[in-house]
Parts: C-alpha cells; structure tokens; sequence
C-alpha cells in the first residue's frame, strides 16, 4: 500500500494511491496519514478498504511529506562504508546518530532552499524509516513489528556549516526544505526486503550516487533498536539510514556543490522518485 499526504504546504490530506497510479482521498477515513493510522490495526484497516470506493484525485496536487505528526527525525551518520571512505572518516563502531529539524521537512517536488551565502550545499539519497508503534528500548528481533513502511529522503547538507562552523552537524543539516520525504509511504508489508533496495541521485541528468542497502554498515532492525535506547520513537517518526557514496563533498578531483537553478533527481527502487528544482534564499 501507497499512502500519501497531498494539497498546499500546511494543508495537505491523507490518500494512497491505487493500482493505477490515481490518489484516492481517504480523508473521509482518517484524519491524516499518521497516529494510530500507523499502527498495525490502522493499516490493516485501510488496506481493506477497496481503493474503487474513494474518490479520486484528479490533475496533479502537490505531494507533502506522507506522513504526519513526526516528532522525531532522526538521521543516521557514515552507514555506508564506501561514503565514509570517501570523506576520510573512519567507519564508526557504533551508529552515529544526529537530528534534523522538522522545518526541513518538505515534499518529495518542493524546491530544495539553498541557504543565503551558502557555499557548499550537498545532497544525500536515502532510505527512510517510518515508525508504525511507539518504540523504546526494543530488541532487535522485535525492530520490525515497530515499523510502518519506507519512504525516500534526501538528506541535504550544507557542508561548511556542518563541519566548519563549530560543533554539532545538525547545523548543517536542519535548514528549512533540508528533508524532502516521500513521494509515498509504502508499507512494510508491500517492501519484501527493505535491505536489497537500490539509490540513485542524479544532478542535472549526471548520475551522482548509486548504490545498494545491502552495503549498510548497521542494517534496519539494528538502528530501530539502537535509536529507541536513546530516544523514545512515536508513529510517524523518521530514521534516515544514511547515504551511498557519491555525495558532492566526495567528488574528484574536487568537490562539487549545488546551485540555484539545478535539478536534482533521486529514488529507492520500488518506493518512487523525487525531483526538486534548487531555488536561492
């Protein structure tokens, strides 16, 4: 299953998507796709709902994040051996663990805001998380059950202000419009496995990243169980599980940096596509 918020920024309503591809508005289901809709009941409530029955979308309505209500949005560091080599960081022992912002949260076709005086905003494809069930303290073999679906993210970085301008790399990382998320939130159970999934990045039609969830360093349930030790995890909470190689800061000979003007184009097989235009403060 497919869900999906859509509408103005602020606004936006609960849908999924059928097997057309045409929204459906489920609006007169659910307040929103997010709470209790998450939960295991709530979705297998939804998923017997016949998509027919719904009203469909017409056109082309914004696509917002497809989840609501997140507390948390919680990002992993250097979880792909290849991208931590090609920083010069040492692979860490333990998940590195840093938060963004919920003002960076966007959709999956807003534009991508590049801080004013900004020199060196990068981007990184990932695999999301979405938190189905309140977690805390939870063991590995029960990670899962905990989990509501995947979602594609972007974790936009500026990097001078993550690495250069003091401690902390959630400088650098919570900018307004920093976390595009979606096009959808497909369910855990549509995913078979969520640690074979391939990502791409491209920037103006050049691919930039390419690689595989298979090359975790620390795999799904491991994050789940490690983060809700140090924070408790609510539905419609995110973990973004880091980044491939291929980010800017790690382009040869020299590294390279968005500007306004530039498409930016980014996907996880099987849970759709983004696309941002990049737009000056």
């Amino acid at each position: 299953m497919k869900l999906v918020r859509y509408g103005p920024v602020g606004r936006e309503k609960p849908g999924l998507v059928d097997g057309h591809g045409e929204i459906r508005d489920l609006s007169g289901v659910v307040d929103d796709v997010g709470g209790e809709a998450l939960c295991a009941a709530g979705l297998a409530r939804l998923s017997a709902i016949s998509a027919a029955s719904l009203p469909k979308i017409d056109g082309n309505p914004r696509l917002g994040p497809p989840v609501a209500g997140t507390r948390n949005f919680v990002c992993i560091g250097l979880n792909y051996a290849d991208h931590a080599a090609e920083t010069g960081a040492a692979i860490p022992k333990e998940p590195i663990i840093f938060l963004k912002s919920l003002s960076a949260l966007c959709g999956p076709t807003d534009g991508i805001v590049i801080p004013a005086g900004s020199r060196k905003t990068d981007w990184e494809a990932e695999l999301a998380i979405v938190i189905g069930s309140k977690a805390s303290g939870v063991e590995e073999r029960d990670a899962l059950n905990h989990i509501a679906g995947y979602a594609v993210c972007n974790d936009v970085s500026e990097r001078e202000w993550q690495n250069e301008r003091g401690g902390s790399w959630d400088k650098g990382k919570g900018f307004d419009h920093f976390g595009p998320l979606g096009p959808w939130l497909v369910t855990r159970d549509a995913v078979p496995n969520a640690q074979n999934l391939d990502i791409f990045l491209d920037v103006d039609g050049a691919r930039m990243q390419s690689g595989n969830t298979a090359t975790m360093i620390f795999k799904i349930p491991q994050l789940v169980a490690y983060v809700s030790r140090c924070i408790t995890l609510y539905p419609g909470d995110i973990i973004s599980t880091g980044t491939p190689p291929g980010v800017g800061a790690g382009r040869k000979p020299e590294p390279v940096f968005l500007k306004a003007g530039q498409t930016v184009r980014l996907g996880v097989r099987g849970l759709g596509e983004q696309v941002h235009r990049t737009l000056a403060r």
